[in-house]
């Protein structure tokens, strides 16, 4: 088996030696055997564990990437896969909402409020955060930061969210996703609400688009690491892992 020293293993990933130690410490990667005088030896497990773990920190961000190493290092095969599976899944929800807002482009300058009463699409602040999945908080920071300007109802005084409030929320939820700050968002919402202003929402969508393709391409990557990871560590199932059309392994007789 291949040995490698701390500094061999961080001169290949382009990382430091207290780097590699650090991951180690953090259960990213498998914990070294030590020689007689305490040195570390790393082998190409700890190779194939670092190229994994880099791989999800950028598909899944360096969060949910040490969770899911830390869970494959306890055992919890299961629970690292459901971590992978809601990232997919979240993946999945921002292109679904990318597609809604990109086919709704066209019509967001007719798109008026007519200043009549609440109508069926009227919507409370607490049905507009449990409909984006977001606290009541954050609403109101929005509308803080001129993102929203929902009305308020002149008998109770409790805010009011029509269509074009909702509209404006999703946009901004959208948005926030992408990494875009409040002023910029700000900027986008005001331009849809003008005549002609939906050409700074094309752009952010565009862009947007683009990171979700990239993260997408990242997640196969990370999927290919980690796969090869599981295979070398003899972790899978039997029978999981191999290829549908890859004959079964002959017997020696």
């Amino acid at each position: 088996m291949i040995t490698l020293r701390p500094s061999d293993l961080a001169r290949g990933h382009g990382l430091s030696t207290q780097a590699v130690r650090n991951y180690e410490r953090d259960g990213f990667i498998p914990p070294a055997e030590r020689t007689p005088s305490g040195y570390r030896i790393y082998t190409e497990v700890h190779a194939a564990a670092l190229r994994a773990y880099l791989a999800l920190v950028a598909a899944y961000g360096h969060a949910r990437a040490g969770r899911i190493m830390n869970e494959l290092h306890d055992g919890a095969l299961d629970a690292a896969l459901d971590l992978i599976d809601r990232g997919h899944h979240q993946l999945i929800r921002d292109r679904e909402t990318l597609d809604a807002v990109r086919k709704a482009i066209g019509h967001l300058t007719a798109e008026t409020d007519t200043g009549r009463a609440p109508g069926p699409t009227a919507r409370s602040v607490g049905e507009v955060a449990h409909y984006l999945g977001v606290t009541r908080a954050t609403l109101r920071k929005w509308e803080t930061a001129g993102i929203l300007t929902p009305r308020r109802d002149p008998a109770t005084g409790y805010r009011v969210y029509r269509a074009p409030d909702i509209r404006d929320a999703e946009l901004a939820h959208l948005l926030r996703r992408g990494g875009y700050g409040l002023s910029h968002i700000a900027t986008v919402v005001e331009q849809i609400r003008t005549a002609g202003g939906t050409g700074a929402l094309a752009t952010a969508l565009a862009e947007w688009r683009r990171k979700l393709v990239t993260q997408g391409v990242m997640m196969l990557d990370a999927a290919g690491m980690l796969g090869h990871y599981l295979r070398i560590t003899d972790v899978l199932p039997d029978g999981a892992g191999r290829s549908a059309s890859a004959p079964p392994p002959q017997s020696v007789e």
